[in-house]
């Protein structure tokens, strides 16, 4: 193939020469023919790529067909239902929802009722009619050593950080809230004017301590107490991992670094910002209640949670027996699912690091349960939730609200590109280039995600209704049934038998499945 290119260079090179001759006009020619031969010429002699060095020019069209590949299957190749992370109908639902448009389908179902794996929600004889059901019911987030407890919507914006997503988003995000009266997590890359234009915020505080820290990257008492105290900021929540990379600590590539991010994160420009694995502000459970206490004394009393991905079970146990044996608790508890969400992490982690959510949930509430402190601590699930019955099914497992990343995302626009990484977002969301940033007007973007929030608690209330339920706090694990062969159903409450209260506060009642991981907790160690 390269001497094919040689000879056929020569060659358009001879032709057009004689054509110029005969008129000059032909001339023109050589502005198409001689960059490309010159572009070849190249593809010959560098060594990085074979394909391109073995099929001079002609090569190029692999990698140019390999970046259009995501977009044409898409478009034109998947089904309704094959599309990963989420597939068209879902994203669709956010889209018409987002716009108000009509959300029915026609038909029936188009998923296979008897996969393994199908759920539904058990509904009831003795339905409630909607009109008597509360559409946007409120959770209070607050344990007794809680002096400033917050009534939390049912649904609400989970934790993207500004650097990861453009300053328009989070505008859009945040205006969003305001008028749907829901919460904004602020990600763990700090606290930017654009989070404090009016909405309620979580300030989420990982292990970079991005807008807390000091000239080291330790966590500075007072930088925190000084945004803490802030009206807009409602609740504090300490990250330990999230979803996608549990584990990794975040990563914001140098290429996303204006000098404003690096000013609200309290960071240098010039190389990528890179959180530890872990905190540095604690190194044992016990350490980490008397972390608590001084971010409670800082924010005057606001909700204290943590938001974790579970991976040894052992170390979750262990933080239960620290709030049990110092009598300090959080108020609540985001968990994460190990599937991952609108962080950019290495493939092995988003796959095959982390407890999925259904089952991290269930772990988590009979934790709390077991150790006889569920009733101080508010159980949030954050994890590829989009629509009302994704709502029910993390109620029933055991989360009291939810939070979603993605699916607010795409009532911003977004159209499942996955370049949130690249800093080539087509629509704006996640990318730091201004002529990209330019393309989203938060004005009307902030519409579309208080009527997604608002039309997606609505359908979990109307299932709910459905379901003879009142109230999310009624919502048991009896509620789901899922299928676990062709010819078998469970409910989730035979799938997650639930523990005993105070069961886990006895070793002689400790539950099997329990008590090796019990017996490996302490309260001195991680």
């Amino acid at each position: 193939m390269r001497k094919v290119f040689v000879v056929f260079s020569i060659t358009s090179l001879a032709i057009i020469g004689i054509m110029t001759y005969i008129n000059w006009k032909a001339s023109f020619l050589l502005l198409i023919f001689i960059p490309l031969i010159i572009m070849g010429f190249y593809d010959m002699f560098q060594s990085k790529k074979t394909i391109r060095r073995n099929f001079p020019l002609v090569g190029r069209m692999r990698y140019l067909l390999e970046s259009l590949g995501p977009g044409v299957r898409q478009y034109f190749i998947e089904s309704d239902l094959d599309g990963k992370p989420f597939n068209r109908l879902e994203r669709s639902l956010v889209y018409q929802r987002s716009k108000k448009e009509t959300d029915s389908n026609p038909f029936g179902t188009q998923l296979d009722i008897y996969e393994v794996g199908y759920q539904w929600i058990n509904h009831s004889i003795k339905a409630i009619p909607f009109s008597k059901v509360n559409s946007n019911p409120r959770v209070r987030i607050g344990s007794s050593q809680c002096e400033k407890p917050y009534d939390a919507s049912l649904y609400n914006i989970s934790a993207m950080s500004f650097g990861s997503l453009s300053k328009n988003a989070i505008q859009a995000l945040n205006a969003g809230a305001k008028q749907g009266g829901f919460y904004h997590n602020t990600g763990e890359g700090g606290l930017s004017p654009y989070h404090l234009e009016g909405g309620d915020v979580v300030w989420n505080i990982g292990t970079g301590y991005f807008s807390c820290r000091d000239d080291d990257g330790n966590f500075s008492y007072e930088q925190f107490a000084k945004r803490a105290v802030l009206d807009n900021v409602k609740m504090i929540e300490i990250k330990f991992s999230q979803g996608a990379k549990p584990g990794h600590g975040g990563i914001l590539p140098k290429e996303k670094v204006t000098d404003e991010i690096a000013a609200i994160r309290l960071v240098g420009k010039g190389k990528d910002i890179i959180s530890p694995p872990t905190h540095s502000a604690f190194s044992t459970p016990l350490e980490l209640m008397d972390f608590i206490k001084l971010l409670r004394k800082g924010s005057g009393g606001k909700p204290i949670g943590m938001k974790i991905c579970i991976g040894n079970k052992s170390e979750f146990i262990a933080i239960c027996k620290a709030m049990v044996q110092t009598k300090t608790y959080f108020d609540f508890i985001t968990v994460d699912g190990g599937e991952g969400g609108t962080g950019a992490a290495p493939q092995e982690y988003s796959d095959h690091v982390g407890m999925p959510l259904r089952d991290a949930l269930a772990f988590v509430y009979d934790c709390l349960k077991g150790f006889g402190i569920k009733d101080q601590i508010k159980i949030i699930c954050s994890g590829k939730v989009i629509t009302g019955f994704d709502i029910i099914k993390t109620l029933a497992t055991g989360a009291d609200l939810c939070n979603s990343a993605r699916g607010m995302m795409f009532a911003l626009g977004c159209i499942q590109a996955l370049e949130c990484h690249a800093n080539t977002c087509p629509t704006g969301v996640a990318t730091q280039d201004p002529r990209l940033v330019k393309g989203l007007v938060p004005e009307e973007k902030s519409i579309r995600v208080a009527r997604f929030q608002h039309e997606t608690v609505k359908s979990a209330m109307e299932l709910m209704a459905s379901a003879g339920i009142c109230h999310p706090d009624e919502v048991d694990r009896n509620v789901v049934s899922m299928r676990v062969d062709r010819t078998k159903i469970q409910t989730f409450a035979e799938t997650y038998p639930e523990l005993d209260s105070g069961c886990l506060l006895d070793e002689n009642a400790l539950p099997e499945s329990f008590r090796y991981f019990w017996k490996k907790a302490t309260a001195e160690s991680f």
